[in-house]
């Protein structure tokens, strides 16, 4: 009885993202189209509201306390994500990949990053509760993360120097264009590869990078495996929402970047300090919430002061 009571939630809850994954492809988005912002916009409302009404449960079932951890952990979790819009970005220009073959690409790159986190927290989970001394190393590595992310600008990333593209080249013959919305075909008796897929390949590495910081940063919030995965697992499945809405405005958030670095740098000392201090799930709340809304407001005054007093060009009167 007591393996059943375990077992049930995480039955329940990934049957509840099987069935909205199906909905989603199946029947909303079965022909392929351009996404356009609109539409995006009401999906990220639903795929939010859907996490709200979950975290509300865990409220009422798991307390106060682990409500309000699951709310910081999806917090942290989707702000960080919002660090892969910028390579998603990046990565359909460099590929030219039509706006109608956009969604399919994130949604299958959304199955496949489910898959690859949830083997990311458990093999999290197992070090921390079976080799202690890695909470040390899993918040030094934020810390640093986010030291790196303030000294560093984001660069474009060079497909064509890839080893991953090169491999998916030398493993499979790619077409000279894409197919429609197909990963695969066959051509003349062979099967082909289309670029889509590599770019789906680009979309997995993409995320399996950003999660070797994210998990450890949830895990810095609580140690709880059922509140880690899916309040993790939520942040991602709005994910393709959310870069159809605000993919064309993240460039204007010039401080969200710093904010990233200041959030990882303190769900690092988090970390660090575990076995010395507790940080109230609240003051932690309050913090990343706050600091994300400074990086939007101190954006926008930076705009707003530079439009004021635009830069003189190099050449003209009173320039040095």
């Amino acid at each position: 009885m007591d393996v059943l009571m375990t077992i049930a939630p995480w039955a329940g809850f990934l049957a509840l993202v099987g069935v909205l994954l199906a909905i989603d492809l199946g029947v909303f988005h079965r022909e392929a189209h351009e996404v356009g912002r609109r539409e995006a916009l009401v999906w990220s409302i639903v795929w939010i509201g859907l996490a709200l009404i979950f975290n509300a449960g865990v409220y009422l079932v798991r307390g106060f306390e682990d409500g309000l951890r699951w709310t910081t952990g999806y917090i942290v979790e989707k702000s960080l994500s919002v660090d892969n819009i910028f390579v998603f970005v990046l990565i359909f220009s460099a590929f030219a990949v039509p706006a109608a073959y956009q969604h399919r690409v994130l949604f299958w790159g959304i199955v496949g990053a489910l898959v690859m986190r949830a083997i990311l927290i458990a093999f999290a989970g197992f070090l921390l509760s079976t080799l202690h001394f890695t909470v040390y190393l899993f918040g030094a590595f934020l810390v640093f993360t986010g030291i790196r992310f303030l000294r560093e600008e984001q660069h474009e990333p060079d497909l064509r120097r890839s080893r991953v593209l090169r491999l998916a080249r030398r493993i499979f013959p790619v077409t000279d264009g894409y197919r429609g919305q197909k990963f695969f075909v066959r051509e003349h008796g062979v099967r082909y590869a289309t670029p889509l897929f590599l770019v789906l390949i680009f979309i997995e590495m993409t995320d399996l990078a950003f999660a070797v910081d994210s998990v450890p940063a949830i895990y810095a919030i609580t140690d709880d495996p059922f509140i880690v995965f899916t309040s993790n697992i939520f942040a991602i499945l709005g994910l393709r929402a959310l870069y159809f809405v605000v993919a064309g405005y993240l460039r204007s958030i010039a401080l969200l970047r710093p904010a990233l670095a200041v959030i990882l740098v303190f769900v690092g000392g988090k970390m660090l300090a575990s076995d010395f201090y507790k940080v109230h799930p609240a003051f932690s709340l309050a913090f990343i919430v706050s600091v994300l809304v400074a990086a939007v407001v101190g954006s926008a005054l930076l705009r707003r002061r530079e439009a004021a007093h635009p830069p003189t060009p190099a050449g003209a009167p009173g320039a040095e």
